[in-house]
């Protein structure tokens, strides 16, 4: 037994180093704690001085790339690495399953095959007493936590609009999905579920109960799935990781397949094909813009930032979808959609979107005429900021709509 001094000894060491016996762990080491204002909390600064280490080493910027070809070629190794493998290009075999004459456009329900595995819906609308071959445009629609409808989020069904859809419009859109309003300008716009969206959706077994008829779902079945879908966001990137798959890379797969399609209607002109999209439809355009080449004109809105500022507090406010393992040590966002540079490209930005740091989005826009000055084509790239909130508003779609008039129409 110690003696009553060894005793206190004991004690008045275990109370300097935290510990209230003898046996216990060892203290932790001292940390210097301060708030951090950033979405990782305390590992912020940790995370900031692993980022930066890398500098967009594969940006056209480099000194070493002469040509766009060359920035092309290993950006888009790059690219495709981070994204996955690509899947089998099985044949489309489209099937048109529904048809409507709406006056003065033509709306078909199609399906096609972009893998084995996938048959996907979507709406494709032709304007009638239009020269042919036309103009046509793949329009990505957004994600604004809305997982039960996808295609439609875009496409204005007049008196067949779900409340829900038509608030949707309302709010995202002012009132003027865009499908519809460039199909009435002469386009052929084709529109399809991303994955898992719309047609495509997640519905869990203690749910089958409402069915896949959305036409028969309320408000509060709406709400109800949408928090379901959002909820199981973490569990899709984790299963696709296990089945050796990005989610992204699912998307752009799927995007790339869709111009495949409209390569085989008569109707369309292959060289003259575009891309839009807003949020969600905005990174996607940016990734098929970058992808493709067959992409002879791309608008991004309201998804453009450097990634770097978007660390500290723009990481919870956006979607799973929207991260890309690996890719930005060599590539930003604005290399990825600057893979297409000499052609043309139209960034719209919203300067109260909360949901990037406007450093990062003045940046990018700073970025992608450094990269558009290199290639020597510095008018083929337009940017422009809006001061409203993260939207897609009649002012921004009609300037979206005369850039595809210069380049789809009057510009081949």
């Amino acid at each position: 037994m110690p003696s009553r001094r060894d005793a206190l000894f004991l004690l008045a060491s275990a109370q300097v180093s935290g510990q209230t016996t003898p046996n216990a762990p060892a203290p932790d080491q001292p940390q210097q704690l301060a708030p951090t204002q950033a979405d990782s909390g305390s590992l912020y600064p940790l995370i900031e001085r692993l980022a930066a280490r890398h500098d967009s080493s594969s940006s056209f910027l480099q000194p070493r790339f002469r040509s766009p070809q060359q920035f092309r070629e290993e950006g888009l190794k790059v690219l495709q690495s981070a994204l996955g493998p690509n899947p089998p290009k099985v044949p489309l075999n489209p099937e048109v399953v529904h048809r409507q004459d709406l006056g003065d456009i033509t709306r078909e329900k199609i399906l096609f095959s972009t893998t084995p595995e996938f048959r996907i819906p979507a709406y494709l609308h032709l304007p009638k007493n239009r020269p042919r071959p036309l103009p046509a445009i793949v329009d990505l629609h957004s994600h604004g936590g809305m997982f039960i409808y996808g295609k439609e989020k875009v496409i204005d069904f007049g008196e067949g609009n779900h409340p829900v859809l038509a608030d949707y419009h309302q709010r995202n859109y002012s009132g003027r999905p865009t499908a519809t309003a460039l199909a009435r300008r002469g386009y052929a716009v084709i529109t399809i579920d991303a994955f898992p969206f719309g047609e495509r959706r997640v519905l869990m077994d203690d749910d089958l109960r409402y069915g896949y008829d959305r036409a028969r779902y309320s408000r509060e079945d709406i709400q109800h799935l949408n928090t379901r879908c959002r909820q199981k966001e973490s569990s899709i990137v984790k299963s696709l990781a296990y089945a050796g798959l990005t989610w992204p890379g699912l998307v752009a797969w799927d995007d790339m397949r869709t111009v495949d399609y409209l390569l085989t209607r008569l109707e369309v002109d292959p060289r003259r094909i575009g891309c839009v999209g807003v949020s969600l439809g905005g990174y996607r355009s940016l990734l098929l813009a970058g992808l493709d080449d067959r992409i002879a004109a791309a608008c991004v809105t309201g998804f453009m930032s450097t990634v770097r500022p978007m660390i500290r507090r723009h990481m919870d406010t956006h979607s799973f979808v929207h991260f890309i393992p690996l890719v930005h040590s060599a590539l930003d966002l604005p290399d990825v959609v600057g893979l297409r540079v000499p052609k043309p490209l139209l960034v719209q930005q919203c300067r109260r979107d909360g949901l990037f740091p406007p450093q990062g989005m003045e940046d990018s826009v700073r970025k992608l005429e450094a990269i558009y000055a290199k290639a020597k084509a510095p008018k083929a790239f337009e940017s422009r900021f809006y001061d409203v909130p993260h939207i897609f508003n009649l002012p921004m779609q009609d300037d979206a709509f005369a850039f595809f008039e210069t380049h789809l129409k009057t510009g081949v």
